[in-house]
């Protein structure tokens, strides 16, 4: 993508660019969403009606498994998946550090031990090579996450799983529709967690979930733990929980289904413009770019960069003063979290996690992004860049913090 970075102000330079900006998508789809609420409220089936039943066969075959058990988020998607295969007390669960707080919640939430593990540097998923030392005769299962939308290596994590008997719970919540060798997430493991909050690639209009397998038995789990255990109405076999979805988040989410493709082509072609605009800029090299590995379908949650030599935080400062929304996902590493520091990790023990929550930035990638906003977003970036350069020539204009790193 050739083309000049230097332009004069617009009105949405002036305005900024937003990290999401969910009312665009809202505005094209408003007419089928409220036709959508108005069947829910006219059939009076407001839980388990005929909209979830809808939505749970088309994810299970857009997902490439034979069933879909929805639920009310996907926190609770882990949960249920973790209570279908009893993990409990002195179980312990693999899962990467460098995530969102709900993996490894759902396994504390059961009285099991997270067993922290380290990610890969180029993709920021977890290490086959690290879970592979950090398995124990207490381990029960392993949760990959595809974070950001690029699968983990999931050839590995299951051939680990079945030397060591455990079961795969993948933590999609970021992923649906990304395949890895043409198989799609959700799809590889012995079940597979999604969500619908609304920043996700299928995002409702509110919290919702939903649990994938293949297995027959384990569906038949699933369902009965999401509904308090209960079969047939007020008998109850096993002790469960209340993680129904309801019709309305279900109905919206059958609106969007339609667009995902599309929308996913357009993150990919925000994501490939991105790295154009960055390598003419000469950013290329100063920043650390994101990577879609060859045998990856990576649909681009996030666009997430590396920012170098301490420089993360004063960048996202001085974007911030130009109204150009980031984030930082993830800022500490769950092995650092005061809630687990019972389990005694040191912070540098997840070397390349504790790495990446120093030096990640988000930019924004939504598909109704626009090739002029990301301009701007690039252009902002190289004058960052080549101010900073000239501060290091002329160190005692920086602050004594990053005068430290310079």
């Amino acid at each position: 993508m050739k083309g000049n970075l230097n332009c004069q102000s617009t009105e949405t330079e002036k305005q900024g660019v937003p990290l999401l900006d969910l009312k665009r998508q809202y505005e094209t789809l408003k007419d089928e969403i409220a036709e959508a609420l108005k069947r829910v409220c006219d059939s009076g089936a407001f839980v388990l009606g005929p909209e979830v039943k809808i939505l749970e066969q088309n994810l299970a075959q857009y997902s490439q498994t034979d069933h879909a058990i929805a639920c009310a988020s996907g926190s609770d998607a882990l949960l249920l998946a973790l209570m279908a295969v009893n993990i409990g007390p002195g179980d312990e669960v693999l899962v990467p550090s460098f995530t969102f707080f709900a993996t490894a919640s759902a396994v504390s939430r059961l009285g099991a031990t997270p067993v922290f593990v380290d990610i890969d540097p180029e993709t920021y998923n977890i290490d086959p090579n690290d879970a592979t030392l950090k398995v124990t005769p207490q381990t029960k299962a392993v949760i990959p996450v595809h974070l950001f939308g690029q699968m983990a290596d999931m050839h590995r994590l299951n051939a680990l799983a079945q030397a060591h008997n455990l079961t795969v719970i993948e933590d999609a919540a970021q992923a649906i529709g990304a395949e890895l060798d043409g198989r799609r997430a959700g799809s590889w493991g012995d079940m597979g967690a999604f969500s619908f909050y609304p920043t996700k690639n299928l995002g409702g209009a509110g919290d919702g979930g939903l649990v994938t397998t293949r297995d027959e038995q384990l569906a038949k789990r699933l369902y009965l733990l999401h509904v308090h255990g209960m079969e047939p109405r007020y008998y109850h076999s096993i002790i469960g929980i209340n993680s129904r979805l309801d019709s309305f988040q279900a109905a919206v989410v059958n609106v969007k289904l339609k667009y995902l493709d599309i929308w996913t082509m357009m993150r990919i072609q925000n994501a490939q413009r991105y790295g154009d605009l960055l390598a003419d800029a000469g950013l290329g090299h100063v920043l650390g770019l994101p990577k879609s590995l060859p045998n990856r379908w990576h649909v681009w949650n996030q666009y997430t960069v590396r920012v170098p030599d301490g420089l993360r935080d004063d960048l996202r400062q001085n974007l911030a003063e130009q109204k150009i929304g980031t984030e930082i996902y993830y800022p500490l590493g769950l092995h650092e979290q005061e809630c687990y520091r019972d389990l005694g990790y040191a912070s540098e023990s997840l070397p390349e996690t504790y790495k990446a929550c120093r030096e990640v930035l988000a930019l924004p990638i939504f598909p109704e992004l626009t090739e002029r906003e990301q301009r701007i977003v690039v252009r902002s970036l190289k004058t960052y860049f080549e101010v900073n350069s000239m501060r290091r020539i002329f160190p005692s204009s920086l602050p004594e913090k990053q005068r430290e790193a310079a």
